[in-house]
């Protein structure tokens, strides 16, 4: 899920819609309500977030500092003018990548993805076996050939490869593939998905690569 914050409702609105329909689950906040939102939300939810974005307002150098007492989520920074001063500024604050808009969503998910990747010195994809999962929203391969999966299956096998040797529950799953905001899906929807998913996986691979355990969760084997 990534986080926009800008104090034009039209552009957390146009950011949001265009990452949904990307497939990620993303939402907008004014500064005022974003700085609210972050110091007061349960870490669980918080752990769901994947990066910020951070538009045009006029807290830009403290917001960072903010979401840095309580996440380490990349933080990349809109600039509508080419300003040395400012992109100086910016990183001074502590985010982590500055870019100029306009810029497409999927740029932002590589940029987010990279970022990450350094962060947890981590490739682009993981090899397991016969199947390479990758992170950059392509379908894994298995034996050399593309599984094509739903975008939300694939979301919820990259989350649980990301978090490998971890055990996930089903409202950490529902919060990273659909956001922590949408009231309009229940999470026992993550239920059908996964069954359809390790479906697929047993089919392709001969075996069931996701441990689910009855009021645990799930947790990539």
């Amino acid at each position: 899920m990534l986080v926009i914050i800008d104090h034009r409702e039209m552009v957390t609105a146009g950011y949001a819609s265009g990452f949904n329909s990307e497939g990620v689950a993303a939402t907008g906040f004014c500064p005022d309500e974003f700085r609210d939102w972050v110091r007061s939300v349960a870490l669980k939810d918080l752990n769901a977030i994947e990066g910020f974005l951070l538009g045009d307002c006029r807290e830009r150098e403290t917001i960072p500092r903010i979401i840095r007492e309580r996440s380490d989520a990349p933080v990349i920074a809109m600039s509508e003018s080419q300003s040395l001063e400012q992109t100086l500024q910016l990183f001074a604050a502590g985010v982590d990548d500055v870019v100029r808009k306009p810029v497409h969503c999927r740029e932002i998910m590589a940029r987010v993805g990279a970022i990450r990747r350094r962060a947890e010195t981590t490739r682009d994809y993981a090899s397991y076996g016969k199947m390479d999962v990758y992170f950059d929203g392509r379908d894994p391969c298995i034996d050399g050939q593309v599984l094509t999966l739903p975008r939300r299956e694939r979301r919820i096998l990259e989350y649980l490869v990301a978090n490998r040797g971890r055990r996930v529950d089903k409202s950490q799953i529902f919060n990273a593939v659909y956001g922590i905001f949408d009231e309009n899906v229940d999470e026992n929807v993550i239920e059908s998905h996964v069954s359809k998913l390790r479906k697929k996986l047993r089919a392709h691979l001969g075996c069931d690569p996701i441990d689910s355990k009855r009021y645990l969760g799930y947790q990539f084997d």
